[in-house]
């Protein structure tokens, strides 16, 4: 029996019907005979069994579509309908409404043509007055939509896109925004198609160029050879990254670096650079790897910002992880292979879509890729072997899948593919189901480490006087600890002293000490407790760190030289240690090296005779002993003083600094 839908619902049928040249009847008839009984949101399945089948049926031919513009409003629509199904939820909040008006402030009234226009390059700005009271897709239906036809987005980071996407306009997803995103990955497709094949290099069967850079309609790119700079175009694909020096009238052969073996070390970091060799500019990267005798460095450069070279340093890394994700999870089936190709495919155009659509704010560039997103976020890993798990359980083509998107939208592969399966080993619902608890989880592990590393951050940008300051401070707390120790070793309360021996002895011979151990872990989690409940977390939310001093700024002056003095005194003894250690060693002193290797030799066989928890005890009542006055009296004056003169005779290795290498 159908239930009472929503306006954009009915439409929404008709339209359905209408494309798959049926009636809606007869859609509803088809969804109730596999309607499972007591169900849940009737309205809601509906709509979702009606897009699933017109997605199905347009899918094909989406690149056209996109191009006159018949999907936008369409596929909007299905998400507006799977947001409010029915009429009890089609009227927006009150609250909603509000926050709504609030948000989009004026509608901006003018030429529909020109609104487009400035869509890209101030939509960060002025996006909340492009949009009119018509109603916006939230986050869920967005998701919901990735899961039917990987299009706007991945289901894997459908998420992270959104956020990224609607971060200008309070998390809702507008109609003008949404149509320019479709069209902007057309003309990425068909600008990519016309990209010239590197020189000298024929692109395989399944290789796709996904981003250009260093031509006369585009940004410099400039390789760095030790103190020599070479301008060049540089290719990516999802291979290879390709780099063609500028010649006098055409580009030299292109050097290619070779991304796809998963067996070959690749490091690809950020760099600096400039001239003659100085590192000066931070708008450069450096690819490695053990087939390359010497590192690539491409510089990207730009008036301000790194944005070029974030980007770049992104794409690449995501080709490599790409290439490593196939390999890690043993995916070698040619459809299988091709369809995670396809899904990074996608990305990347999704990626340049977005910074068309952002210029002002850039987005950033892992939250439209999959393998750079998740190889940074906490169990990142999980979601991608729920991902490889999904790809391996898929036996046949779906008309759905990102391959068949890239089909639509013209981009030919040698893949040769399988015919869509009616058998599957496994329900797609329930591994999406999976692969969404995964992607849920992450996403809380996120927001968690997001908290910490913002206090993290706020450490970071101390300079080094706060920084001593602070470190000062947190170990001004060791002073409640430090007194009561000095107590106990000095002796000045006899009884406790000799409690404290006589309980670790006791320990040590009883060989005690995993328990003791035991019994300090619990000690502190019974202190961690009563701190939490005590709300001590609470009550001490921060640590005040004063900067005030009672010195004058002479006398601070006088006091920082002092300390740099003794700074400098403290590195060259240490300095001069190592050395006599080192000249003992080699043998620059034959008499100390004697009276060392003697004295080594005895406490080795010192060992080997008397256990080990003897010698222990021994040492731990020496320590003890050390500073009461039955130590003060046995020790020799005369014998510390020869150890000492003894030391000062060891010659140290002479040092010699040089200003050049050796």
């Amino acid at each position: 029996m159908r239930k009472p839908l929503s306006s954009i619902a009915n439409d929404l049928l008709d339209r359905c019907a209408e494309t798959l040249d049926t009636s809606v009847d007869s859609l509803i008839e088809e969804f109730e005979q596999g309607l499972k009984p007591a169900v849940d949101n009737y309205s809601r399945r509906l709509v979702e069994f009606c897009c699933s089948k017109t997605i199905k049926n347009i899918s094909p031919r989406v690149g056209k579509r996109i191009s006159d513009g018949s999907i936008s409003r369409f596929t909007y629509d299905m998400m507006l309908a799977w947001q409010n199904p029915s009429t009890a939820g089609s009227e927006p909040s009150p609250e909603r409404f509000a926050k709504e008006k609030e948000d989009k402030s004026i509608p901006l009234e003018g030429n529909e043509g020109q609104m487009h226009d400035d869509i890209p390059l101030f939509y960060s700005d002025i996006m909340p007055l492009l949009v009119n009271e018509e109603s916006s897709v939230g986050e869920d239906a967005f998701v919901w939509f990735a899961s039917l036809i990987p299009l706007v987005a991945d289901v894997v980071n459908a998420r992270f896109s959104f956020e990224t996407l609607t971060a200008p306009t309070a998390s809702q997803l507008h109609f003008p925004a949404y149509d320019r995103f479709l069209k902007e990955i057309d003309k990425c497709v068909k600008y990519l198609q016309k990209q010239e094949t590197p020189t000298g290099v024929e692109l395989s069967e399944n290789e796709f160029i996904l981003h250009v850079e260093g031509t006369s309609k585009t940004h410099r790119v400039v390789r760095h050879i030790g103190a020599t700079s070479w301008p060049g175009r540089l290719s990516l694909t999802n291979q290879a990254l390709y780099f063609e020096a500028s010649g006098v009238v055409s580009y030299e052969t292109a050097l290619k670096i070779d991304l796809s073996r998963a067996d070959v070390g690749h490091q690809v970091k950020e760099t600096s650079t400039g001239p003659w060799g100085f590192p000066l500019f931070d708008k450069a990267i450096a690819y490695e790897s053990s087939e390359l005798s010497e590192r690539l460095v491409l510089e990207f450069p730009e008036m301000t910002s790194s944005t070029r070279r974030d980007h770049w340093l992104t794409l690449i890394k995501e080709v490599i992880l790409l290439h490593h994700f196939t390999s890690k999870f043993n995916i070698e089936h040619p459809v299988h292979v091709w369809e995670i190709h396809a899904r990074t495919i996608l990305g990347v155009l999704r990626l340049h879509a977005a910074r068309e659509l952002l210029r002002i704010s850039p987005p950033a560039p892992a939250n439209f890729l999959i393998f750079s997103l998740y190889e940074d976020l906490p169990k990142g890993d999980y979601v991608l072997a729920e991902l490889a798990n999904a790809v391996k359980q898929a036996t046949g083509l779906s008309p759905c899948t990102a391959t068949s998107i890239l089909k639509g939208l013209n981009i030919s592969h040698g893949v040769s593919l399988l015919n869509t399966s009616e058998d599957e080993t496994s329900s797609p619902a329930d591994t999406l189901k999976s692969l969404e608890t995964t992607i849920d989880q992450v996403r809380e592990e996120v927001k968690e480490v997001s908290v910490a590393k913002a206090t993290v951050e706020e450490m970071k940008e101390e300079g080094i006087s706060d920084s001593l300051l602070t470190l000062v401070e947190l170990a001004s707390s060791m002073k409640i600890v430090l007194p009561w120790f000095q107590v106990v070793v000095s002796g000045e309360k006899p009884t406790i002293t000799f409690f404290m021996i006589g309980l670790v002895l006791v320990v040590i011979y009883r060989e005690w000490v995993g328990f003791a151990i035991a019994v300090v872990l619990m000690l502190v989690v019974g202190t961690m407790l009563w701190a939490r409940r005590n709300r001590i977390g609470e009550r001490h939310k921060e640590i005040v760190v004063s900067t005030t001093s009672d010195k004058t700024t002479m006398e601070s002056i006088v006091a920082a030289q002092h300390s740099l003095k003794n700074l400098h005194e403290i590195v060259k003894t240490t300095n001069i240690t190592i050395l006599r250690i080192w000249s003992i060693l080699i043998g620059k002193s034959p008499k100390q090296a004697n009276v060392v290797m003697w004295a080594m030799i005895g406490i080795a066989v010192l060992l080997v005779a008397v256990p080990f928890k003897y010698i222990l005890m021994w040492l731990l009542l020496c320590f003890f002993i050390a500073d009461s006055k039955i130590a003060k009296r046995m020790s020799s004056e005369q014998g510390n003083r020869r150890l000492r003169e003894w030391w000062e005779s060891i010659p140290i290795i002479p040092v010699r600094t040089i200003s050049s290498r050796p």
